[in-house]
């Protein structure tokens, strides 16, 4: 009894951990491209449009998070549904980036601060913790919500890696 809980103990830290560890990576690459984006439309394009800079990093680099968070991060609890989860992550992206614009408007707005550094550390140091926090659970409770390994019924093509790990075994 002792020993079938510390195993399922262990495997939830593992599974918890794997997860955390790939969102984390996802999010790193992520973090580049939305810093770029910004960066490069509010110190050129849109230097006197940061809320509007920082919402057209943030929906690029949410493209790419949908992405590779639905095929690597949490391909296991993917569903069949890829309009609602994309709805789903869609929604909850708003949200956080909702999360993070409001941290450049609290910046900008409220603590007057105008130059390019602080605009960006409120956005995207700031702004990021928060939101990258609320999308974890956001991801993992209401967006990739079917666990593939509990449901014998799905498709096993939509995971290529564990295709190809297959493949790699025989």
């Amino acid at each position: 009894m002792i020993s079938k809980l510390s195993r399922r103990l262990v495997n939830l830290f593992l599974t918890l951990w794997r997860e955390v560890a790939k969102f984390g990576a996802v999010g790193g690459v992520a973090f580049i491209i939305d810093s770029a984006i910004f960066l490069w439309l509010i110190s050129g394009p849109m230097d006197d449009s940061q809320l509007k800079a920082k919402v057209v990093s943030g929906v690029v680099a949410t493209l790419f998070s949908w992405v590779a968070n639905r095929y690597w991060t949490f391909r296991h609890r993917r569903s069949t549904g890829k309009t609602r989860e994309l709805v789903m992550f869609l929604v909850m992206n708003a949200i956080g980036l909702g999360i993070q614009t409001g941290c450049v408007g609290i910046a900008k707005y409220v603590l007057g601060m105008d130059s390019v550094s602080e605009v960006f550390i409120a956005g995207n140091v700031i702004g990021l913790v928060l939101a990258t926090i609320f999308r974890f659970f956001a991801y993992k409770y209401w967006v990739f919500t079917t666990d593939r390994t509990e449901t014998a019924d799905l498709p096993t093509e939509q995971d290529p890696a564990a295709d190809a790990a297959e493949a790699t075994s025989r």
